[in-house]
Order: C-alpha cells, then structure tokens, then sequence
C-alpha cells in the first residue's frame, strides 16, 4: 500500500475495548452519559446518489426543508440536541466516557456486578480532532506525555478545564446496547474483532475483510510487531491509505499497550493471484 506521494510508510496506532463502571439511572458518581442516537439524526448515503462518492456520508439535522451540520459535541452537551432520555447508562468517569467514544466500543459494569456491552451506533458527522495534538500545541504537555494515559493524568489533574478540553473535539459519538457475549466486540463488518489480528483502516484505500500483512513495531519501541492481521474495522480518526489503527483486545493490559502506540509502519494488502481492477 502506498500513500499519494508515493512513500509506503505510515501511522499505526492502538485501540482497545475499555471496561467502564456505571449505572442505569443517573445518580453519583454516575453522571456522565452514553447516549443513543437521537431521533433528528439524518444520515445521508451519497453513494446511493452518485456512485462515485462510494463510501462517503453526510451526517445532518433538517432546519425547515434545508439539511444543515447536525450540533457539535459542546452543543450536544449543553443540551441543543434531543438526546434526553436516550441514555443507555450513565458512568463515573468523563474522561474515560470520551476515551470510549474514541475507541468505539466497551463493557460497562453496573452497580450490581452486571456487565452492559456497549458499541458504536452513529457519530454526529464532525471530524475528529486530537485532544492530545491540542494539549501539546498549547503547551499543557510534551509529545512524548501526549498518550492516552499522560491525556487521562492531565484531566484529573485539572478538572476545572476538562470541559473546554474535551470540546476541541467536535465529534461525538452515540452508542447501542449489544447482545451479551464472549468474544471481542464488534467491527465495521458485523463480526467479533480478534486481540492482535484485527486491524481499522480506511475503507477508501483498503477493503474491508482484507487480509493484510503489517509491519510495524511495537509501542514506544523498535522491537518488531510483524503479522497477518484482518481489516475488520473503521474509525473517524482513521484516514490516510498507510494507516492503521491496531485492536489490542479487552482490558487495562490492553489499554496500556494502545494507549502508548503510535509508531509508524508499512502495509501489504493479499489479493487472488487473478485479481483485477475494473475500469470504472
């Protein structure tokens, strides 16, 4: 795979299925909510219209007879947008409730030990925007702080400017409750994701359920991540044709290892020997 310069390296980075706790009812700790897509939410396939925007959609709100951009995540949460009573449980942890609409899925456990899985459903169609690139920018942390885990430390150490951090980041994420099960959680294609084999990319550049061999390396180190890995995912911070976001599984071990990676790599995607591209 090559980027349009023609150069064949690029970012790799992590995510992992994140374990919350939580509540079904609004109540401390528990008032951070996950939401469900609200009713307004208009989602608009343009490849249904003009094939060649395969792949592409846009996300809106109809103000009279005009679509219009649907409301940005600060807007969402001073209450603009219908989502009350969407709630699908609340949790205790705003930072890790913004690190759960990153990731796009997780596990919440309730007060009673229950666990409530939860995935990705819509997203209000603003692009993502690094909270950590911002933190960086503006001098709140060096780049080699800017993890996952230097970004959590920074937001418990200056909750009075969390809210004004978390909203650099338009985007917004809405949930839906899945099925309980075992297994990893969902990926863009409908089927478990795999610990270590299952990979996001862009669909644009790589096609879904291709096998696609990465080299990489592994987090902040030159010890070689080499393997056959599957391209089961999408993400909205997902862009660029070398580029790869790696599943590292369930939990805070697996946490650790997502949060810290950011390496660069190189992709090969596995075709039949008589593949052809059609002109189109």
């Amino acid at each position: 795979v090559q980027n349009p310069d023609g150069t064949d390296t690029g970012l790799v980075t992590g995510y992992y299925e994140p374990l919350l706790r939580g509540s079904r009812t609004r109540v401390k700790p528990f008032l951070t909510p996950l939401h469900a897509p609200p009713d307004d939410l208009i989602v608009v396939d343009l490849g249904e219209l003009v094939p060649e925007t395969k792949n592409l959609r846009l996300r809106g709100r109809l103000e009279g007879r005009r679509l219009v951009p649907y409301y940005t995540r600060e807007e969402i949460e001073r209450g603009a947008a219908p989502v009350r009573g969407r709630e699908l449980v609340w949790v205790d942890d705003p930072i890790e409730a913004f690190f759960l609409q990153v990731q796009g899925s997780g596990r919440v456990r309730l007060p009673d030990g229950q666990l409530v899985r939860v995935g990705y459903a819509d997203q209000n169609g603003h692009p993502y925007r690094s909270i950590g690139r911002h933190l960086v920018e503006t001098g709140e942390l060096k780049l080699e702080q800017a993890s996952m885990q230097g970004i959590q430390a920074w937001a418990r150490a200056n909750p009075a400017k969390l809210e004004t951090l978390l909203n650099v980041n338009p985007s917004y994420v809405f949930f839906r409750e899945l099925p309980r099960a075992d297994g990893g959680p969902l990926g863009a294609l409908g089927v478990p994701l795999i610990a270590g084999r299952s990979i996001a990319i862009d669909a644009r550049a790589v096609p879904l359920g291709a096998p696609v061999f990465l080299a990489t390396t592994r987090p902040n180190s030159s010890t070689p991540l080499a393997r056959l890995v599957m391209a089961q995912d999408t993400g909205g911070a997902i862009r660029g044709n070398v580029r790869a976001d790696y599943f590292w599984g369930f939990g805070a071990d697996a946490g650790r290892e997502a949060g810290r990676m950011r390496q660069q790599g190189r992709m090969w995607v596995l075709l039949p020997r008589d593949f052809r591209v059609e002109a189109q």
